[in-house]
């Protein structure tokens, strides 16, 4: 089992043969929200795939709007025209990408609409707003992804498929940290991760939750309580969380996940076990190459420069599902046990006691 971890390390394990002859067909895509990251990762993701067409923007840039339009070749409009069903003849499915508590109103529409969804991560800003998101799509019987691009990365894959198969024996711990100087860069102060309302959380909800969903994927396990800190040293974070440290209790093993806004930038999970260890660096940048190390008894193997663009297989593995109707593994579920997880972590932060997570 330990030669054979990342054999054929890109294989899309999601696309299968179906007795009802189903394939995968294109399936045409709304960016709701422009931003650095739709505009310079996701769209182009969805370009070089093979079933996801980026179709239509929405943006309320002008310049954007132009801009996108001559790059990509797509219909841009303003919000206003998206919520009165502008260009709904031009697309299949939203991609919701903008600030968390944004999220809701962008996917009502969407699901208003009958378009399906992929929802950038965390749904929401609160709980009970990703609660409303989740249940506006299955109200209108619309798709929902929550976009976990880890979980359909083939590194992150292939090494589920080995801890599912006892290749480092019984979990006993995880660790993980995604440390991202938000304020690196021509970024400043005035922006949207910075603000509590629009954001619902500063570092946790950006980036802890990063390692927490990839250490929940692959173990194929979830929360039970958490304990958890926060600190804000710096003036700028006055209404998020600069810095979160989290110990998060799973049934027979522990998770210690960190997360930063501020700090050399860092990513990267490790899962120990009873009979070995995996540890991965580079562990949640978009398109970034994985360097993985697995440890047994068998021996170490050091892997690096393989596998493919996550951001690329997020979209495909969604528009795959929409059009032959597989199953969507992160989907709106998914999404909320991290909504209340984050909540719980909040929860403990302020009042410095162990929250449990009820069922």
């Amino acid at each position: 089992m330990f030669d054979t971890v990342f054999t054929d390390l890109p294989r899309r394990d999601w696309v299968t043969d179906r007795a009802d002859g189903a394939t995968g067909e294109t399936l045409r895509i709304a960016t709701v929200g422009c931003g650095n990251y739709a505009r310079n990762v996701s769209i182009p993701a969805m370009v070089d795939g093979e079933y996801a067409e980026p179709t239509v923007v929405v943006s309320g840039d002008p310049e954007k709007r132009a801009s996108l339009t001559e790059e990509f070749g797509v219909t841009a409009i303003d919000y206003d025209a998206y919520e009165a069903g502008a260009a709904t003849d031009e697309y299949d499915a939203v991609y919701v990408a903008t600030p968390n508590r944004l999220h809701l109103p962008h996917a009502e529409t969407a699901a208003r609409h009958g378009k399906h969804v992929v929802c950038e991560k965390p749904l929401e800003a609160t709980v009970d707003r990703a609660e409303r998101l989740v249940t506006a799509c299955a109200d209108a019987d619309v798709r929902l992804m929550t976009a976990y691009r880890m979980q359909t990365d083939p590194v992150m894959r292939r090494l589920r498929e080995f801890v599912d198969a006892g290749g480092i024996g019984t979990v006993q711990r995880a660790s993980g940290d995604f440390t991202f100087p938000v304020l690196g860069g021509d970024a400043g102060p005035d922006q949207w991760r910075l603000d509590g309302h629009l954001a619902g959380g500063g570092a946790l909800f950006d980036v802890g939750v990063y390692p927490l969903n990839t250490a929940r994927f692959l173990t194929s396990d979830d929360p039970v309580a958490v304990s958890a800190s926060t600190r804000s040293p710096d003036s700028a974070f006055d209404e998020v969380d600069q810095h979160v440290d989290m110990r998060v209790a799973f049934d027979g093993w522990m998770g210690n996940f960190s997360a930063s806004f501020s700090g050399h930038a860092n990513t990267e999970l490790e899962l120990l076990g009873s009979d070995g260890r995996v540890t991965v660096r580079s562990a949640f940048q978009p398109g970034a190459d994985r360097e993985v190390t697995v440890e047994t008894p068998d021996g170490t193997l050091t892997v690096e420069g393989r596998g493919a663009d996550e951001t690329v297989e997020e979209f495909d593995y969604f528009a795959y599902a929409v059009t032959t109707g597989a199953t969507i593994e992160p989907d709106g579920a998914d999404g909320l046990v991290d909504m209340r997880t984050l909540a719980a972590v909040q929860e403990s932060a302020a009042t410095g006691e162990r929250v449990s997570l009820d069922e």
